[in-house]
């Protein structure tokens, strides 16, 4: 229950604009001052106030969360001056004043600092360590979620299955640095041709994948020809190596994102099977 509540949360929150839910926090305190105010001493609000800084720590940052901080601060002062919880010991009213902000504070710092390190962690998740691109666990993310779009909406995508033909020649003649450096290079060459909307990532060892929204054939061919000859002009120079590649437009969503893989890694291995460093096309109706 409490994992269906946080993921409606994360579903809904993060789709609103960071000032409207900066409002949001500050209208919270206010309110949970005004409550904790005309309530007198008897009941205590203060989770209240430390709940809604760690919502905006989270789902804002650090900056929001402190701003949050400062106005619960003040509200919870008012508030127990309106409840007269101390009464004329001033001392005692500016010393929990301090406590309360520190608290408060502290509160909005260690929330977005774990937000902030775990962002850091699924990021790296996601991501090939060596090329900065993604990897195949955040590709199939992608496809997934493009699967679901492409369902919905019935648009067309394409998918490119792209393998670095003598790359273990590279390894073995040169050394696993320059392959690194061939696999470098790969990945900046494509990143520089694909829009932004387009996912690539590093599938395998020398194997590469790019996921184009909303692309038909005609798109994917023009795409599909610019980075083969990229790659042909900024790689084979220095390294003795080709590139096989099988590409695939789904004008039909595929029944998942393992199975559209799959057909595009087929077709990239015909191109292997029949002298490489070509471009196989298919599109599924």
């Amino acid at each position: 229950m409490m994992n269906k509540w946080l993921r409606f949360l994360d579903g809904h929150i993060y789709k609103l604009p960071v000032w409207l839910v900066n409002i949001l926090g500050l209208c919270i305190v206010a309110v949970v001052g005004f409550l904790d105010g005309i309530t007198g001493s008897d009941y205590s609000f203060s989770v209240f106030y430390f709940v809604t800084v760690a919502f905006v720590a989270w789902y804002i940052g650090r900056e929001s969360a402190i701003l949050v901080a400062l106005s619960g601060s003040v509200s919870w002062s008012v508030a127990d001056i309106v409840a007269k919880r101390y009464h004329e010991n001033l001392l005692a009213l500016f010393w929990n004043d301090v406590v309360k902000l520190s608290l408060l504070l502290f509160g909005a710092y260690v929330i977005s600092e774990i937000k902030c390190r775990l962002n850091y962690e699924e990021k790296l998740a996601r991501t090939d360590q060596l090329t900065g691109i993604a990897n195949r666990r955040r590709f199939s993310e992608v496809a997934d979620d493009e699967i679901r779009r492409s369902r919905r909406y019935n648009d067309p995508f394409t998918v490119i299955y792209l393998d670095i033909d003598n790359f273990k020649t590279v390894n073995d003649t040169q050394g696993h640095s320059e392959g690194d450096r061939l696999l470098l290079q790969v990945a900046s060459t494509i990143t520089t041709v694909i829009r932004e909307s387009d996912t690539v990532a590093r599938l395998g060892g020398d194997e590469f994948g790019l996921l184009m929204p909303e692309t038909d054939g005609d798109a994917a061919v023009t795409v599909a020809t610019k980075i083969h000859a990229g790659l042909k002009a900024q790689i084979e120079q220095y390294w003795p190596v080709t590139f096989s590649i099988g590409m695939v437009t789904y004008l039909k969503a595929p029944a998942s994102a393992d199975e559209m893989i799959r057909v595009a890694d087929q077709l990239m291995y015909e191109v292997k099977n029949n002298g490489k460093d070509e471009l196989r096309h298919l599109i599924v109706t």
